[in-house]
C-alpha cells in the first residue's frame, strides 16, 4: 500500500464499524477495504450506489459486466474477486478461465455484454450506436444497457482507487489454479502470503 492505513487492531469509531462490518460479511478486511480507513464514508456512498445497481441485475450479468470492466481497465484486484464469485456461483474454472482470455465460454450475449462493459470501463467516449444495436440485437432492453453500463461504470471507481493507493490483491487468491490465477491477474500482482 502507497498510503498509511489504520491497521484492523486500531480501528475505532466509524473505521472500526466498517472493518468490523466487512470482516462479518466476508470473514476478513481485504487489503482495498483498508485505503478506505481515511473516509469510510466514501466506501458507505460507493456500495449504496453499487447495490442500487447490483440489485436491479442478474447476477450472473451482473458478475460478466464486471469482469469485462475489470479486464478493460487492467484491475487484477476485481478480475480476482468477481472472477472469483462467478466460479463460486455459476461457471467452471475452464469457463471462467475463457472468458477472462478472450470472452469464450459463455453465450453471444454474454460475450457482447462482456465486450461492452470492457469498453465503458476503458473508454467510454468510443461506445457507438452500433454498440448499443449488438446488444439490442440480443433483445436487451435500453433499461438493461444502462444497468451494464453502469455495472462496468462504478467499477472503475473502486478499481481505481485500490489501484492508486497501491492496494493489492489479497493473498488468499494465490490458492487459485495457477492458469487461472495467470489469466485474471492483469494488473497489480498478487501480495505475497504471510510469513
Amino acid at each position: 500500500m502507497f498510503i498509511h492505513t489504520t491497521p484492523e487492531d486500531e480501528a475505532t469509531g466509524e473505521v472500526g464499524q466498517m472493518y468490523a462490518d466487512i470482516r462479518a460479511s466476508m470473514g476478513h478486511v481485504p487489503n482495498f477495504v483498508k485505503a478506505f480507513s481515511h473516509r469510510p464514508e466514501v466506501l458507505a456512498a460507493w456500495e449504496g450506489a453499487l447495490t442500487a445497481i447490483r440489485d436491479n441485475m442478474d447476477f450472473r450479468r451482473y458478475e460478466i459486466a464486471t469482469v469485462g470492466a475489470a479486464r478493460g481497465i487492467t484491475s487484477s484486484y476485481c478480475m480476482l474477486a468477481h472472477g472469483s464469485a462467478l466460479m463460486r456461483e455459476e461457471m467452471t474454472v475452464d469457463e471462467l478461465e475463457a472468458l477472462a482470455r478472450d470472452g469464450g465460454g459463455v453465450s453471444d450475449e454474454e460475450r457482447a455484454i462482456f465486450f461492452f462493459a470492457g469498453k465503458v470501463s476503458r473508454n467510454a467516449t468510443s461506445v457507438t450506436q452500433d454498440d448499443i444495436d449488438e446488444l439490442k440485437s440480443f433483445g436487451l432492453s435500453d433499461t438493461e444497457i444502462f444497468d451494464i453500463s453502469a455495472a462496468a461504470a462504478i467499477r472503475c471507481f473502486i478499481s481505481k482507487m485500490a489501484d492508486a493507493m497501491g492496494a493489492q490483491p489479497d493473498s488468499h487468491y494465490l490458492g487459485l489454479p495457477d492458469a487461472l490465477r495467470d489469466v485474471l491477474v492483469v494488473g497489480r500482482p498478487i501480495e505475497d502470503a504471510p510469513a
